[in-house]
């Protein structure tokens, strides 16, 4: 078969071959008709040849990602109900949620030892993780324990800067020896905000690298780095790649090694809508694609409602089903490694590189990432991303199908939402400004839902 496809073929050179599209352009610029810019300057090329780039394939473990399924504790048995049932469903790995301590047995009973366990907990007290870390002794542990990502999203430490790391030094020293993740790199935020992919990459390695500072080298297998993914498909399977190789880096500077980065992965809700809300099905499809094929040890999918509707069971059936038909029909379960060699990621996979160490080296060359947060350097440069990501979706260089293009006007949502969809102000008073998650249909969708009101109130009247 290959001699057929392949071998009675002559090669063609790159120079051949843009010598015939020049020729096809008809004296239009191959530079200014062709080569595509992205908003970050990431040149895209309308073919790629082998040799062009070295490949940059991240030493990572061929196997199956896990698929994890958001639980929200409000009530420890409904909770423990809605685990075993997403586990029995398909799910292997469960993230729990809470604002408060729970009753751990309860949360935990019957869940099937070895199961991937993750908490994301907004508080931190010494004595419950403890029992936490004891409770899960026979799970894989992720504590995604993150006072830097506290910092920056609400704008506050837990309690203090000093107080903050020694709590965490210590649920790190009870933890040695056990099967726990403790740290957490929770960089969704810096993508869900706004930022560059570049920037995303850079915040995570300069987060990552403030925790190896504090608690040292040792602690590199102790973190699991979190991420959102978006539309743009193979940026978002090169960034992934990207920060894998670069954090490899760092570590060798350190002098050590993980045996595999753990990479979390959930789709952004800086793109999804609450009209035509649908579509958000085909973006999380292809926003888990990309994780997987990114090398994402953990992909946990969002419901195509969740932005105003609460959590219910169709959508999160949904939402895990998409996941499963990924890996067990279209042959994305063993996909970590099915990229490498592509010429286009590998390029895209090397000028993120590239960039995203420059602003990290910056970063680190400026006192660090927790100094540039207080002196408001990384809101001003999300802030400054996001406007321009914005302008772009205003004038309709940036779509979203359904809201800024080929709008529904039948399509009403004001007697449908449950939830709050929009930003709400924080008037707490705070030691850094916070990072803000906004989406991008937020402005547009606002006018659209009082636009309703006013022709609801208007048929009131008319046949009143």
């Amino acid at each position: 078969m290959s001699d057929f496809l392949f071998n009675e073929f002559e090669p063609s050179s790159a120079a051949a071959w843009k010598q015939k599209i020049q020729v096809d352009l008809k004296g239009a610029d191959y530079n200014d008709t062709l080569l595509w810019h992205s908003r970050e300057g990431i040149t895209v090329k309308p073919f790629y040849f082998a040799g062009e780039t070295e490949s940059f394939a991240p030493e990572t473990k061929n196997k199956a990602y896990e698929v994890c399924q958001e639980i929200y504790i409000s009530d420890e048995k409904t909770a423990n109900f809605l685990a075993n049932d997403a586990l029995q469903r398909g799910a292997t790995s469960i993230l729990f949620k809470s604002k408060g301590v729970f009753v751990i047995e309860d949360v935990l009973k019957d869940i099937p030892v070895q199961t991937k366990i993750q908490f994301q907990l907004q508080f931190i007290d010494v004595d419950f993780y403890k029992k936490l870390i004891d409770a899960a002794a026979n799970y894989v542990l992720y504590l995604n324990l993150d006072v830097v990502y506290q910092l920056a999203t609400s704008g506050n430490w837990f309690a203090s800067e000093t107080e903050d790391f020694k709590n965490v030094a210590t649920i790190l020293e009870y933890a040695k020896g056990k099967n726990v993740f403790v740290l957490g790199v929770n960089a969704e935020l810096y993508q869900n905000s706004g930022a560059t992919t570049m920037q995303q990459i850079a915040y995570a390695l300069a987060q990552g690298t403030e925790y190896l500072e504090k608690f040292g080298a040792e602690i590199a297998n102790n973190i699991q780095f979190n991420f959102a993914v978006g539309s743009n498909y193979f940026f978002e399977i090169a960034k992934i790649r990207a920060f894998k190789n670069l954090w490899n880096s760092i570590l060798a500077e350190y002098n050590t090694t993980v045996e595999n980065i753990e990479v979390f992965v959930t789709p952004s809700l800086r793109n999804k809508t609450l009209y035509d809300y649908n579509v958000n099905m085909l973006r999380t499809t292809t926003e888990c694609m990309s994780a997987i094929l990114g090398g994402a040890t953990t992909v946990s999918n969002i419901a195509y409602d969740t932005i105003f509707h609460k959590k219910n069971e169709f959508g999160e059936r949904i939402s895990r089903n998409q996941l499963l038909i990924l890996k067990e029909e279209s042959y994305f379960e063993n996909a970590q490694n099915f990229a490498d060699g592509a010429y286009y990621i590998e390029s895209l996979t090397e000028q993120l590189m590239e960039k995203a160490l420059y602003i990290f080296k910056q970063i680190e060359e400026s006192g660090g990432f927790i100094k540039q947060l207080f002196k408001g350097n990384v809101q001003r440069k999300i802030a400054e991303s996001a406007f321009k990501e914005q302008a772009d979706f205003d004038n309709g260089s940036e779509i979203l199908l359904g809201t800024n293009k080929f709008p529904n006007p039948k399509d009403f949502m004001s007697e449908d939402l449950e939830l709050y969809p929009f930003l709400k102000s924080n008037k707490n008073k705070t030691v850094i400004t916070p990072i803000i998650r906004k989406r991008l249909s937020q402005k547009m969708e606002k006018e659209r839902l009082e636009a309703e009101k006013v022709n609801a109130n208007s048929k009131e009247e008319a046949n009143g």
